[in-house]
């Protein structure tokens, strides 16, 4: 059976991240963050990272250039051979086709877009109450998923910071960007034939239930043994 590229699509904060770790477990399929490989760039510190650090805290989007690269080359190590999660690419249309014409079709991948739909209230809501560990990465919110001790990592007993993309400020211009920019993107997946589908990701029973949504919509569909490693 073919490779499975399970693209999570949605607003900021919807929960694509969550998601993507959840049906990573599930699928036994890994789980690429653009974000996460941006902000490893930015910890680097070099003349690029401190370009990227500069869009990132404006509530700007990265070039299409660096992140196609970026994704590009991921695409291609070894455990995605079977198939792969995207989380935050694509952003815009550009990187929509591009992706679409070197990656997905030219190479036979079976493509699904799942569209996480939220209220933009909740969005602005969770993201105000979001923290993360500045040592290990790991992300909390004030509920549900709290830290055991107030405002410190659960793993490595640092002090939670908030992210520079997470201040309402910085979320309210994330929100105009991808209003202007990434919307587009899932017009374009459908009118191109793509699999897209519409899931609430806010709905009942939490991050879990949502996943168990998703995984049962692949197997009904016969996406599900793609990738499964268990």
């Amino acid at each position: 059976m073919s490779r499975l590229c399970l693209i999570l699509f949605g607003a900021p904060g919807s929960g694509k991240g969550t998601q993507a770790k959840l049906l990573k477990q599930s699928l036994g399929l890994p789980h690429i963050s653009t974000g996460d490989m941006l902000r490893e760039r930015v910890a680097r510190r070099d003349e690029l990272g401190l370009q990227v650090e500069s869009i990132l805290q404006s509530g700007g989007l990265v070039p299409d250039v660096t992140v196609n690269a970026l994704v590009a080359d991921r695409v291609e190590q070894p455990d995605c051979k079977p198939g792969f999660i995207l989380d935050g690419y694509p952003r815009t249309v550009s990187q929509a086709e591009i992706l679409a014409a070197e990656v997905l079709t030219s190479r036979g991948i079976a493509t699904v877009v799942v569209y996480l739909k939220v209220d933009y209230n909740v969005i602005v809501a969770r993201l105000a109450g979001r923290r993360q560990c500045p040592v290990c990465g790991a992300l909390y919110s004030l509920s549900p998923n709290a830290p055991t001790v107030s405002e410190v990592c659960d793993y490595d007993g640092s002090k939670l910071v908030v992210r520079d993309d997470d201040r309402e400020e910085v979320v309210t211009e994330r929100l105009k960007a991808y209003d202007r920019q990434t919307a587009p993107v899932l017009e374009y997946f459908r009118t191109a034939g793509f699999d897209c589908w519409e899931v609430d990701g806010a709905g009942a029973g939490g991050p879990q239930a949502i996943a168990k949504r998703i995984k049962n919509m692949l197997q009904e569909k016969g996406y599900r043994e793609v990738g499964q490693s268990n």
